[in-house]
């Protein structure tokens, strides 16, 4: 277990920042999420932690110890690429084992450790299996036993779970986490599948061109986000461009839009947006209902011009009068509203309404 500390990271590539002065801490025990679109500065950032990269600038402690320059092999850190990176003329055993005879272990602690590493990933009596005779899950799974077998100081994992099928994924996810937990291990994890950090996560952080453009908890960073780009990247959403009226006296904004005037909130409290101002708000499609809010102000009228039945839920396209087009969430349909040209109201509490500054 280890605190990991970027200080004013940055990294370069020719003429191309990658990583720019990047900060953050990451807690003993955490399970840390770096999330954000493909070129972010996500894994870049990962490979430093692990010692494959070595930044232009900036530092990397573990506690108190500075590892900016440190080799990978003298770290602790276990790794677990996206790719798996098995050796396929090894056994299930061999393939485990190889980061401890590296270490030079004796012989019975090295196949205690790798029987102990096995269990624990629930593949015990399969040592002597080939890669080749083992399934997509069962290969991720001797990935992550052998990141587990040299008792790393932190657990740092790229993207690991990419190439299974869903369902194979689900399982992980909590294998994953149950895992980190167990050992007390602190993990780093790199992805671009916002279930997986929504589900998994103790804390992420969404970066956009190698920055960080938000880090909190998963709840934070879906009810609070700081930007569109974040709103957008953590969950389905939709925008609606306003200009800022007044402040009521419970705390919230009237603001008004093309169509009519909507109540929302600030993404932080921090910011005390003024009369006139261009905003942006966003409303995420399961706050939106068409049932009625007797407690809000806030109406969306128009017609459906799409329905989309996905069992759990009926995603429906709803075209207002001005022709702005919102996406509504249903949960637990028991009714299938048709596309028609009848007229439907949609409705939103103003807490679920959430202002973010106009790009």
């Amino acid at each position: 277990m280890v605190q990991i500390s970027i200080r004013d990271l940055t990294k370069r590539f020719g003429g191309q920042t990658v990583l720019d002065h990047v900060n953050l801490e990451i807690g003993q025990g955490e399970l840390f999420f770096l999330l954000g679109p493909s070129g972010c500065g996500k894994t870049t950032l990962l490979r430093h932690i692990a010692g494959f990269y070595r930044p232009d600038s900036g530092q990397i402690l573990f506690d108190e110890d500075d590892v900016t320059r440190l080799p990978a092999h003298k770290r602790d850190t276990g790794m677990m690429f996206q790719s798996y990176a098995l050796w396929p003329h090894l056994n299930v055993a061999q393939n485990v084992a190889f980061g401890l005879e590296e270490r030079k272990r004796p012989r019975p602690e090295i196949e205690h450790r790798v029987n102990e590493a096995l269990e624990l990933v629930k593949l015990a009596g399969l040592g002597a299996r080939k890669i080749a005779q083992l399934s997509g899950g069962q290969q991720q799974r001797v990935a992550l036993a052998r990141a587990l077998v040299i008792h790393p100081r932190c657990l740092l994992l790229d993207e690991p779970l990419s190439n299974l099928d869903a369902k194979l994924r689900h399982e992980m996810r909590s294998e994953i986490r149950r895992i980190c937990k167990e050992f007390g291990l602190t993990g780093i994890y790199v992805t671009h599948d916002r279930d997986e950090a929504l589900s998994m996560a103790d804390r992420l952080a969404i970066m956009d061109s190698g920055k960080l453009a938000q880090v909190g908890t998963p709840e934070e960073v879906y009810r609070n986000p700081c930007s569109r780009m974040v709103a957008e990247f953590i969950g389905e959403t939709n925008f609606i461009s306003g200009t800022v009226q007044t402040q009521t006296a419970d705390g919230f904004y009237e603001v008004q839009t093309a169509f009519t005037t909507l109540r929302a909130r600030p993404h932080t409290a921090n910011w005390q947006p003024q009369h006139g101002e261009k905003v942006l708000l966003s409303v995420r499609p399961e706050a939106l209902t068409f049932g009625h809010l007797l407690d809000s102000p806030n109406r969306f009228p128009g017609h459906i011009v799409d329905t989309t039945y996905l069992g759990t839920t009926v995603q429906y396209l709803l075209h207002l009068q001005d022709g702005t087009q919102l996406t509504v969430c249903e949960i637990n349909p028991q009714h299938i509203r048709p596309p028609s040209a009848d007229e439907v109201r949609a409705m939103a509490m103003p807490q679920d309404v959430v202002m973010l500054k106009a790009d």
